[in-house]
């Protein structure tokens, strides 16, 4: 299937921009954006809308924090969706293309779950009530040095490192690690999906491989979401099944998500099944 960025390529080009040169993204390249956020689909069915909180139509533009976690920003995205089944994995998924996108285009972001003064982007964003708002990313030209400040984030939370195969990826159950050859076809998928980002990068997903389905897990890490109200690692997961899906969409591999009634797989402490993709 002919993609609209090549997957590989704009998955080793994205990562987390918290410097940014002073200027303005061009008015070509955010209607780019804008126009590409308006095709962004995801496998759940969840509409997910994207609100683009420009610096000269800010609400208090100037106060918008994000606790000097990002610096010469002026432009963000949101991500807003109604709280209902696999909503937050939508979100996730969504929000992930649109980034990859971006960074297909040279364009740089930052996935903002915790770190941003969420009331006040809600405000400028007029964010309604009943939708869940659980993540931003700046959106600008990445500035070639990188502060002191980012440099010790990225160290403290090894931004730049994942998790081993074996660590992730599993053949039956969680008790036998998946090999390479086992996987065959989906070894590439698997492999964007392992490079990921995630909150803290946590890496919170697991996949069980047993009888031709891919099934996703969440490794819970217990108190890590109770101050967003929102269990942000669920975001998590959509942003690897994307880079999955991507990548099975990029190779033509058939398949379909669903959500299982029960894979019958005994499940370690902190383990929770979220969906399963059926290879055809």
């Amino acid at each position: 299937m002919k993609m609209e960025f090549p997957v590989e390529e704009a998955v080793r080009a994205r990562y987390s921009v918290r410097s940014y040169e002073e200027r303005l993204l061009s008015e070509k390249e955010k209607s780019q954006l804008k126009a590409y956020s308006e095709t962004v689909s995801n496998p759940f069915s969840v509409q997910v809308s994207f609100h683009l909180l420009e610096s000269k139509n800010a609400v208090n533009g100037d106060k918008l924090g994000t606790y000097g976690m990002i610096k010469g920003a002026k432009d963000y995205i949101g991500a807003t969706v109604a709280d209902e089944k696999l909503a937050l994995e939508a979100l996730g998924y969504s929000f992930e293309k649109l980034i990859l996108y971006a960074a297909s285009k040279g364009i740089g972001t930052c996935w903002l779950g915790g770190t941003f003064k969420r009331s006040q982007f809600a405000l400028a964003m007029e964010i309604k009530e009943n939708e869940l708002f659980p993540a931003i990313t700046p959106i600008g030209y990445p500035l070639k040095k990188k502060r002191l400040t980012e440099s010790i984030v990225r160290k403290v939370v090894k931004a730049d490192q994942r998790k081993d195969w074996n660590e992730l990826f599993f053949k039956d159950d969680f008790s036998h690690p998946l090999t390479k050859a086992e996987a065959g076809e989906f070894e590439f998928p698997l492999e964007m999906l392992r490079l990921a980002p995630s909150a803290s990068n946590k890496q919170p997903w697991r996949i069980v491989q047993k009888d031709n389905t891919y099934h996703f897990y969440e490794a819970r890490t217990p108190g890590y979401s109770e101050k967003l109200a929102l269990d942000i690692q669920r975001v998590d997961i959509g942003i690897a099944a994307c880079h999955f899906h991507l990548a099975v969409l990029e190779k033509g591999i058939a398949g379909r998500f669903e959500k299982l009634t029960n894979p019958e797989i005994q499940l370690p402490e902190n383990m929770y099944y979220i969906f399963s993709f059926l290879a055809q």
